[in-house]
Parts: structure tokens; sequence; C-alpha cells
């Protein structure tokens, strides 16, 4: 899926303690959500829609990606 990022507003976590480790999302146009790596902030970034960013944040707080 291709988006135009030109414009988004891209943020971290407050837990991330302002490094350049993590990684960063952005509220895009029509509930899609961007993601991408901070350090290298003008590389690809991964494109959400709105139920695909629900389910990833449901399974991240059930611990559906917790390590064995």
């Amino acid at each position: 899926m291709n988006a135009d990022l030109s414009d988004a507003e891209w943020f971290k976590s407050s837990y991330s303690g302002g490094g350049n480790d993590c990684v960063e999302i952005a509220h895009l146009d029509h509930g899609m959500v961007g993601v991408r790596d901070s350090k290298n902030t003008g590389g690809p970034a991964l494109i959400f829609t709105p139920n695909e960013w629900d389910a990833f944040l449901r399974g991240a707080k059930d611990g559906e990606f917790n390590r064995p």
C-alpha cells in the first residue's frame, strides 16, 4: 500500500526515553497508521488499516506477542 507520508507527524512513545532505537507512528488519513524505524526516518514505513492497527494493539495488550 502506498501512502503520501510527506506531511505525516511522527511521534514516539513517551516510554521510549528519547533515544533513536524506537519505532515511530503517525496517524494518517482515513484512520490509517504508519510505523517506521526512528533510526531510518527516510526509509520505508509500514502502513496499517484501522482494523489491522486495532488487532495489533489488542494482541499486544493481551500478551499475544510475548516470548514463550
